[in-house]
């Protein structure tokens, strides 16, 4: 744990008692603090309540004595309209921050030179975090892994020195986190995604700049430049007088990381460096995860990792569950589970990855279906739909692909895996990549990644990856 010292002898309110509201609870009483705690489950303060903490109904109390609002990340900040503390705690004037927040502090306080890897991007970020958090370990460093990955900040060991603490953060924890300073800031991607919580795409991606604008002094910000909001990130961050590594994996760059088929090129005043090689890698197949793990490799190499470490730590990195995760083969069949494709936008990732698939799909639909899917049709032997959008997709996919409604995932398993080994394909792969939602069926997709991965494994013949 992580004591907060610098709200010690202070009141402070936190509001959003799940994981990382329970840890600030933690880190700031240890830290010296009085802590009053609020949620809207009676169930949260009841827990808070038998952990010792003073519980209250905020709406009911005098906000003049507080020194803070620690806000749970999920609780609206701006839009649609502020959550109820917030406009409580502004009317006080009473500052509202996060737990990430807390931890700049005390790192500022305690130890400013830490290393400090913070992740940000639409999608990649828990994949980049959990590989260069590998990479640092494989390096010698002691690593601290948290934040939106699963492991709240505070939670973790304190900053110190040769201690490096690997963050993902989301927009809503950039939001609440006014001092943000990493030695070491990435930006992924800008995609549409958040929109109800920003506003705009444009708040939204503004939200998600802070994250490198606030590098700090001699450190650096590494930016995938493939979109347009990143490369306008880029050119501002720089100008401001930050070191810029740019990341491209689809145009040339004159100086930055590129990609030359599997290979990750340093290109400096137009000199080309190869560095790794990814070819082989199960757990990092795709164009989507080469600008992931080249912007993990650029961090690493921020701080003083070794190209030679770095191949060993890319060879060796197991992959994330649910995220293009190889479950087993029987025979000549690859199972890849990519529950974690909620959107087409995700399992367009996943699609360009393999040329035979026989693709589960299907649950809970978004906005727009699988209609921007289209150019990946080709690569589809067999589709096997599952949940609600099951009929609307069959629609979109009829007479380009052949399918078939499965209906649940313990129909399309068997079904997928059955016509795979009877096709002519040299390597088919079982994919599952819903783009959609899991709450028609299963209440995440976790859970629906979990129960995939059972019934390959349950299979006779099925050997792990």
């Amino acid at each position: 744990m992580i004591p907060v010292s610098s709200f010690a002898g202070k009141t402070v309110a936190v509001f959003g008692l799940g994981g990382s509201g329970l840890a600030s609870c933690h880190a700031l009483r240890s830290g010296g603090a009085e802590v009053i705690a609020c949620d809207d489950s009676i169930d949260k303060m009841v827990e808070a309540t038998r952990a010792g903490y003073i519980t209250a109904d905020l709406r009911t109390v005098s906000w003049g004595s507080f020194a803070a609002l620690v806000l749970t990340p999920g609780v609206p900040l701006t839009h649609p309209v502020p959550h109820w503390t917030v406009q409580a705690a502004r009317e006080a004037g009473v500052e509202v921050i996060g737990d990430i927040e807390l931890f700049c502090r005390e790192r500022a306080l305690h130890a400013p030179d830490a290393p400090f890897i913070a992740i940000t991007g639409t999608n990649g970020k828990s994949t980049t975090t959990a590989l260069i958090a590998h990479l640092m370990r494989e390096a010698g460093f002691d690593t601290q892994m948290g934040g939106n990955i699963g492991t709240a900040i505070l939670s973790l060991e304190p900053p110190a020195k040769g201690r490096v603490h690997v963050i993902e953060m989301s927009s809503y924890q950039i939001d609440l986190t006014p001092s943000l300073d990493p030695n070491v800031g990435i930006l992924l991607n800008v995609t549409p995604d958040h929109i109800d919580r920003h506003g705009t795409l444009e708040h939204y991606a503004a939200v998600k700049e802070r994250l490198v604008a606030g590098v700090q002094k001699k450190g650096t910000a590494i930016i995938g430049v493939d979109d347009e909001w990143c490369r306008a990130v880029a050119d501002r961050v720089e100008q401001a007088g930050t070191h810029v590594v740019r990341v491209s994996v689809e145009h040339p760059l004159k100086d930055g990381l590129t990609i030359d088929g599997s290979t990750i090129i340093r290109n400096a005043e137009g000199v080309r460096q190869p560095l790794v090689d990814l070819a082989g890698i199960g757990s990092l197949r795709g164009l989507h995860n080469a600008q992931n793990a080249a912007c993990a490799a650029a961090a690493a190499l921020a701080l003083g990792v070794g190209i030679e470490v770095l191949q060993k730590g890319l060879r060796s990195f197991p992959g994330l569950a649910h995220r293009m995760e190889q479950v087993g083969r029987q025979g000549a069949t690859l199972f890849v589970n990519d529950s974690k494709g909620t959107n087409a936008d995700a399992t367009a990732k996943a699609l360009s990855s393999f040329p035979d698939i026989f693709w589960i799909a299907g649950g809970k639909a978004k906005e727009g279906g699988i209609e921007s899917l289209t150019e990946f049709f080709p690569r589809i032997r067999k589709a096997y739909l599952i949940g609600e959008a099951a009929a609307e997709f069959a629609r979109t996919l009829d007479g380009k692909v052949e399918y078939e409604i499965s209906a649940t995932l313990d129909v399309a398993v068997p079904a997928a895996a059955r016509d795979a080994a009877a096709s002519d394909v040299t390597e088919p792969v079982v994919l599952l990549s819903p783009a959609c939602a899991s709450f028609d069926q299963f209440r995440n997709f976790e859970i629906r990644g979990d129960r995939f991965r059972a019934l390959v494994l349950a299979m006779d013949g099925v050997k792990p990856v």
